[in-house]
């Protein structure tokens, strides 16, 4: 998906005031040539440049506000990532009764195979994917 410079330069803008406004409040450190609002403040003013450099260059390019790529007009891919979305919500309420290796070996099978891997390669995935995540997190 590709967002307009414009609109994506807004949001900075607005994150940069949001932040400048939060800012006020920071209590001052005595002693201190720059208090604890400096760092953020400018970061805050990074990203108001940043943003008023994307809105100027959204203007100048004028454009659609939001255009999708082709491969969001097939239904394959659609399903695919409404399958992560609803998938990850299943994990949320299932991983505590399932267990977590037979939520990740049932989760990785659906995934893998409906972003268009073959049984070959589904297999091998879905069985070692919870193994090495175990692995990973568990034991590290």
């Amino acid at each position: 998906m590709k967002v307009n410079d414009a609109v994506t330069g807004v949001a900075l803008l607005a994150l940069a005031a949001v932040l400048l406004w939060h800012i006020q409040g920071f209590p001052e450190m005595p002693g201190q040539k720059f208090g604890p609002a400096w760092f953020p403040g400018l970061i805050a003013i990074g990203l108001g440049v940043c943003g008023a450099r994307l809105v100027y260059a959204g203007a100048r390019h004028r454009g659609p506000w939001m255009t999708l790529p082709g491969w969001t007009h097939g239904a394959r891919p659609l399903a695919a990532v409404a399958s992560v979305l609803g998938g990850l919500g299943f994990y949320i309420f299932a991983a505590d009764t399932l267990g977590f290796h037979f939520t990740a070996l049932l989760l990785m099978a659906l995934w893998t195979r409906l972003m268009g891997a073959s049984w070959r390669i589904v297999v091998p995935v879905t069985v070692l994917s919870p193994i090495v995540i175990h692995l990973a997190f568990y034991k590290l």
